[in-house]
């Protein structure tokens, strides 16, 4: 089938799903879905068709004739997925789902309506707070064996976290940087998580993390860990120090909520990635009392 599709075709929606629906999921993912760059939809595939292996009513998703696909079906889908993933995890696939379902309507009239505008979605849990000590940063990085010199793996991913608390970058940002995409005291991020490129401004204390790092080459990363093995050994230390409720993307929030005492608003938004600005309020924990010292009044 080459082109665009025939609205009378009946096929299977699955996406990557059954063969005879690699073309919908192709068109979806690299013809029409521009805010798919070439990673992002490398990810989409994956993620559509491991959701295809799904059996839902003794049937797998990918069996399934696009007017079969009914509002009834995906709550079935989604109330299986809730036993074993989180609610947040459920809504993101969701939404993967709802882009098939609205390219499969607009582009090539498979569908009158996309049956997930009628699922009942999962309440994402609350934005977590954690704040980290310094007691607990010290813990951390004694039990990684970092005292300012790369030794190991797990020197590395303890210079990550402590790169990490002094930029507010994701830990995917951190393992990708590489000697070319820092200038001066600016490591430039050609693709986020937003699908948008940034520049974040490195302080005193981050370069000097920096200058502790071999010096790669220019096209290889400081941080020389996967992300997997930088999340195992970050969990396993948290757990052998006995600290709880810690985990590596928490380092975002600390660093933000150090940051929003430095920086302006505007500032804050633009160095960590936010085009809503709202969305820094969960960042700011300062208390009243703290606020009115600033004021000058206490």
């Amino acid at each position: 089938m080459h082109g665009r599709p025939n609205g009378k075709h009946n096929c299977a929606l699955a996406t990557p799903l059954a063969s005879s629906q690699a073309k919908l999921a192709n068109k979806h993912l690299s013809g029409t879905a521009t805010r798919f760059h070439k990673n992002g939809a490398q990810w989409e595939t994956i993620r559509l068709s491991a959701i295809a292996k799904h059996i839902v009513a003794d049937k797998k998703l990918d069996d399934y004739l696009v007017a079969e696909i009914t509002p009834d079906i995906l709550g079935q889908w989604r109330d299986m997925r809730l036993k074993t993933v989180l609610d947040s995890t459920v809504n993101r696939d969701l939404n993967l789902i709802s882009h098939v379902f609205t390219t499969a309507r607009r582009e090539w009239n498979w569908a009158s309506k996309s049956p997930t505008a009628d699922v009942r979605r999962p309440k994402d849990p609350e934005l977590r707070d954690r704040l980290i000590s310094q007691d607990e940063i010290d813990r951390i990085c004694l039990a990684l064996g970092y005292d300012g010199e790369i030794t190991n793996t797990s020197s590395i991913v303890a210079a990550a976290f402590l790169f990490a608390l002094e930029t507010g970058m994701r830990s995917g940002e951190i393992l990708s940087i590489t000697p070319e995409r820092v200038t001066g005291a600016v490591a430039h991020l050609p693709r986020t998580k937003n699908d948008a490129k940034r520049d974040v401004a490195l302080s005193k204390r981050a370069l000097e993390i920096f200058s502790g790092l071999p010096k790669p080459s220019a096209h290889e990363p400081y941080f020389k860990v996967s992300d997997e093995s930088r999340d195992a050994l970050f969990r396993k230390t948290v757990i052998r120090v006995g600290i709880e409720n810690l985990t590596v993307h928490d380092t975002r929030h600390e660093a933000v909520t150090r940051l929003a005492k430095k920086l302006g608003i505007l500032e804050l938004a633009r160095m960590i990635g936010h085009k809503d600005i709202r969305q820094l309020q969960a960042y700011y924990n300062e208390t009243a009392g703290q606020i009115t010292k600033k004021l000058g009044r206490n």
